[in-house]
């Protein structure tokens, strides 16, 4: 079904801009993945030092790793500020094994803690994953209570290591939604990690561009309601202070990668997106690992970015 390959535009430059957004699926790979241990019960043995797969390496995790080297196919100074990326594929990975949803929710973890390490390594400044979407609050409550809890016992766990290794956490969306207590977390890691600049990780949790979208005008409309703004002054800067990617020094990402081979941006910073470079890949999200990250980023350097320009 994912046969088709699309064309990659011609060698970039340090200054380059490109108008177009290319879709490009890498040559498609096969990794030996480690199932989870399943029990008599049904019930999935998933223990945080599980090897998932053959480059995750014992048990990974942030704390003590040491920086992974630039490849020599990239060029340092054509590397993206800002990455982001669909966790795509979670629930599909465990079908594939007989097991539930959870377990494939697990697994997305382990891949999203290479990510952050190769994106310190490599001198990426920001990513921004999609964690959880507001349609996602329609799955079934125990999914959602899972995921949920999840990415409380991720910021837990992680905390420490954010702190040591620089790396700022924000986190995006409409976190009325969300339990007092995980909003009382978010806040402590927020605030624990604001002065951190190694690596910005922007989690969007009940988050959509559409909510976003909305978000930014009704706080622009309550401006002018209140006689701090006049209508004549709205323009796209105005829209863009308010929102929620205001958070960080770049706002907009340079490249989006999503995995499981679906081609849609799924309503994920449906502004911010406007000029970013779009790179489709086959493998489910915790199949995603070195290669396939390698694979995108080599895909960006080679692209053109204009912006609407022309070059000569």
């Amino acid at each position: 079904m994912f046969s088709l390959r699309f064309p990659v535009p011609l060698v970039n430059s340090p200054s380059s801009h490109s108008f177009h957004s290319h879709c490009c699926y890498p040559p498609y790979h096969r990794f030996q993945t480690q199932g989870l241990a399943v029990t008599k019960r049904g019930t999935v043995a998933a223990p945080a030092c599980v090897a998932l797969r053959d480059d995750a390496g014992e048990g990974t995790s942030l704390a003590g790793e040491s920086p992974e080297p630039l490849p020599d196919e990239l060029s340092p100074e054509l590397m993206p500020k800002h990455v982001a990326v669909i966790m795509d594929g979670n629930g599909r990975w465990a079908k594939l094994r007989g097991l539930p949803p959870s377990a494939g929710h697990q697994a997305g973890v382990q891949s999203l803690r290479r990510l952050v390490r190769l994106c310190c390594s490599w001198g990426i400044k920001v990513l921004t994953v999609f964690a959880f979407s507001t349609d996602n609050w329609v799955r079934p409550k125990v999914e959602v209570d899972f995921l949920l809890k999840l990415f409380e016992r991720t910021i837990n766990s992680e905390i420490d290591a954010f702190k040591r290794e620089g790396i700022r956490v924000s986190v995006i969306g409409d976190s009325s939604k969300l339990s007092e207590s995980l909003q009382k977390l978010i806040g402590s890691a927020e605030e624990d990690t604001k002065k951190n600049t190694r690596l910005q990780l922007i989690v969007a949790v009940s988050y959509s561009g559409k909510y976003d979208v909305v978000q930014a005008c009704k706080s622009v409309a309550q401006k002018v309601k209140d006689g701090d703004l006049y209508v004549e002054e709205i323009n796209e800067n105005i829209i863009e202070q308010e929102l929620e990617t205001n958070c960080t020094e770049f706002p907009y990402p340079d490249l989006l990668i999503r995995t499981s081979g679906e081609l849609r941006v799924s309503n994920f910073l449906l502004w911010q997106l406007a000029y970013t470079e779009l790179y489709f890949n086959r493998d489910l999200w915790p199949d995603f690992g070195k290669d396939e990250f390698l694979e995108a980023l080599s895909s960006f350097q080679q692209r053109q970015r204009r912006y609407g320009g022309r070059h000569s």
